[in-house]
């Protein structure tokens, strides 16, 4: 499992560390560099000053590169929690996307992340709603990959989720909450505001609504709810 996956080109950074508590990879962790170029990204991901690195970065050619074993701790998920559970670092396997957060991401693109994240997931026994977002943790701090990135796509394949939404459900803030929770949303704690509800609504549909806009309605239930029920962070 420390192998060179489809030849990625081996540019090591100097930016891991160990898994801290015997944790080994049980989520992917999707990003986009915001970087004008490939190169650029490169640098800063293989720079001791910047203390930042990821496991893989995808070009927009599909040339992939690896820059950490996959066995360590590369350093690109930063504070936040997902299933109720901090340090995503010692717990993930970060791939990067050049790409600025405002462009679509190109077929070769694609493509390379597909054939990577076919063999992390094998390998690592990865389940599909394991497959998150940058955005999805680091809940009103980070956006990537954004609203470009098609997620609908990965899941047609088995490499994310999609929901299924389910009628009938009604625009409860409550209710919205328990269901992401169970998702594996860090939810808001109003103890100490460190997490506002409409930064929660804003990262739910970054990645699954988009288009949409305005106050939590009927059609985020729908799909928070079919969410929690078929694809639970604590299974």
């Amino acid at each position: 499992m420390t192998g060179l996956r489809n030849r990625p080109f081996w540019v090591p950074s100097p930016n891991f560390g160990e898994r801290r508590g015997g944790a080994r990879p049980s989520l992917v962790v999707i990003h986009y560099t915001a970087m004008g170029t490939t190169e650029s990204a490169l640098e800063r991901l293989r720079s001791r000053e910047h203390e930042v690195s990821a496991h893989y970065l995808i070009a927009r050619d599909g040339r992939a590169f690896q820059l950490v074993a996959e066995t360590k701790r590369a350093w690109h998920a930063g504070s936040g929690e997902w299933g109720s559970e901090g340090d995503v670092n010692s717990r993930s396997i970060g791939i990067e996307l050049s790409n600025s957060g405002l462009e679509p991401y190109s077929a070769p693109q694609m493509l390379a992340l597909e054939r990577l994240l076919r063999d992390i997931m094998k390998d690592w026994r990865i389940r599909p709603e394991s497959v998150i977002g940058h955005s999805d943790f680091a809940i009103g701090r980070k956006t990537d990959p954004g609203p470009k990135f098609d997620w609908k796509r990965l899941a047609s394949q088995g490499f994310s989720v999609w929901p299924k939404p389910r009628t009938g459900q009604v625009a409860d803030k409550h209710a919205f909450l328990t269901a992401a929770k169970a998702f594996g949303y860090p939810i808001p704690d109003e103890s100490n505001g460190s997490i506002r509800f409409a930064d929660l609504l804003t990262a739910f549909r970054l990645r699954f609504r988009p288009w949409a806009a305005g106050e939590l309605d009927t059609a985020d239930m729908e799909a928070i709810h079919d969410l929690a029920e078929r694809f639970p962070a604590s299974q």
